[in-house]
């Protein structure tokens, strides 16, 4: 592709308005996984407390807004005064949850229109989440790391209000915790929100901010869909594997177990000439 022509994409995909498209794709892929994380019982829990359920998936939708208002020291309920959104969470929840013999759900778990979710899903341009964090800019303008959490609360702030979300719904699971096992989407956001940090804080990347906003996006796209179509959840494991083993103390702890594998044999045989 001809460089100016793949330039002016770019800024055309940075251009991309959130509403409505974006904020409805958000909301069905949110309230599909709280369906799912229900489980069997999700529709007669749903016919059992509607308010419980409604409540949690609305903490899903407005996650990451929420957990960035209480850091920022802004209102915390304050992205619910988004009443567009608000509606559009409250419609793909009911057609979700309530539609005529599941009809609803049925057509959402369809993989080409969860495919189409994926790829114009709200939260894949991540850039918004180092948005949020613009006020650090002024106030603390060299505070790169709390840019760098705000950006990754603000991208995958559901994961880490799981705890809470779950608990809405009457389930206590305190090992839910999105900092003992991190979601490829906390894992992404952290690194888009590194990246995004780096293009504009400082000299390192010196390609137009458009193109690193569009790569971004491709990444997202690309692993997203590979995790609907090849089964491929998490890209991230075998660097954090190796990582683990180099400087983690895993090749120290293979050893240790080897060394110690090694010495009850030896004991073993000078018990034996003893005896």
């Amino acid at each position: 592709m001809d460089p100016e022509a793949f330039l002016d994409l770019a800024n055309q995909v940075i251009k991309l308005k959130m509403y409505p498209y974006f904020d409805i794709a958000h909301s069905l892929l949110c309230a599909l996984a709280v369906r799912e994380d229900l489980g069997s019982g999700a529709q007669a829990f749903s016919r059992k407390h509607p308010l419980s359920c409604w409540l949690s998936t609305m903490l899903v939708i407005f996650a990451g807004g929420m957990v960035v208002n209480g850091l920022l020291g802004e209102p915390i309920l304050a992205p619910l005064k988004n009443t567009p959104q608000l509606v559009i969470g409250t419609v793909t929840w009911y057609i979700v949850f309530y539609t005529p013999f599941d009809v609803g759900y049925k057509v959402a778990k369809f993989l080409p229109v969860k495919i189409v979710a994926f790829c114009n899903e709200r939260d894949i341009p991540r850039q918004e989440g180092v948005r949020w964090s613009q006020p650090c800019w002024q106030t603390l303008p060299q505070r790169y790391v709390i840019m760098i959490i705000i950006g990754t609360l603000k991208g995958n702030g559901a994961g880490f209000t799981r705890l809470v979300e779950r608990l809405i719904r009457g389930a206590w699971t305190p090992t839910a915790m999105e900092t003992m096992q991190p979601s490829f989407y906390t894992k992404a956001s952290l690194v888009a929100s590194v990246i995004f940090v780096l293009d504009k804080k400082t000299d390192l990347i010196s390609a137009p901010h458009a193109l690193v906003y569009f790569g971004i996006v491709i990444f997202f796209v690309y692993f997203k869909l590979s995790s609907i179509l090849l089964g491929i959840h998490d890209p991230f494991v075998p660097f954090e594997n190796l990582f683990c083993a180099l400087f983690m103390g895993g090749i120290w702890d293979s050893l240790a177990k080897l060394l110690g594998k090694g010495q009850p044999k030896e004991e073993t045989k000078d018990t034996k000439k003893t005896n």
